[in-house]
């Protein structure tokens, strides 16, 4: 799932990306409205932070255009703006949800990824695969009970490889859902993952190549 971070400080900006990567999330972050926009109209997102007050104007006025415009992604205002009338501006104006700073960062990440679970497809909590089990709460994966031991990236391809049981997903569309726009679509890094994740998860194999296509995870036998 793929994230976009509207911050203006530096330092916060960091660690928020931070730490929504760290919980299997692709982070695009910008810090004006001008960017936010361009990446809004050139990506697709699974939910937005956006900072209110930048230095080119009100994150408000951006959502109001964009909701007037069809743009259905869910956004989370964080702000220092602590006001009730200004949590009201907030959804009036399009938002999905309101944090005020200072916040707790574990609590910022849970609201972004309840975020990302409205657009598009609702998944459950967990999702299975033969005996493979994807807690996306939790953000733990076992095999036959045992629990596997997955980095953030490696959790993210799988997490979006089991949304699509079954279903050959193409690399493009991995890239596109699970890293930010640094990534170089003609690079290994989707392969690296792959085979990554093949390792952990043992055999019987449940993960498999289409040629000519990309990657398809369904029960094994």
């Amino acid at each position: 799932m793929r994230v976009l971070l509207l911050e203006d400080d530096r330092d916060l900006a960091a660690g928020v990306a931070s730490a929504l990567r760290r919980s299997g999330l692709a982070v695009d972050s910008v810090g004006t409205l001008a960017a936010a926009d361009e990446s809004l109209s050139v990506n697709t997102y699974d939910a937005a932070v956006l900072d209110r007050m930048v230095p080119d104007g009100d994150a408000l006025d951006l959502l109001r255009r964009l909701r007037s415009e069809g743009c259905a992604v869910p956004v989370l205002f964080l702000t220092a703006r602590d006001l009730v009338d200004d949590r009201v501006d907030g959804f009036t104006a399009g938002g999905d949800d309101y944090l005020v700073k200072p916040f707790a960062m574990p609590e910022l990440v849970v609201r972004v990824r309840s975020l990302c679970r409205r657009s598009g497809t609702v998944r459950p909590p967990t999702l299975a695969v033969g005996d493979l089990r994807i807690d996306t709460a939790r953000h733990e994966v076992t095999r036959a009970g045992v629990l596997l031991r997955l980095t953030p990236k490696e959790f993210a391809v799988l997490e979006q490889l089991a949304a699509h049981e079954g279903t050959a997903v193409r690399r493009a569309d991995l890239i596109e859902s699970c890293w930010d726009e640094m990534a170089d679509p003609a690079s290994n890094v989707v392969d690296v993952v792959i085979t990554q994740l093949r390792r952990k998860l043992g055999d019987p194999p449940v993960l498999h190549t289409v040629r000519g296509i990309g990657y398809q995870l369904r029960a094994a036998g």
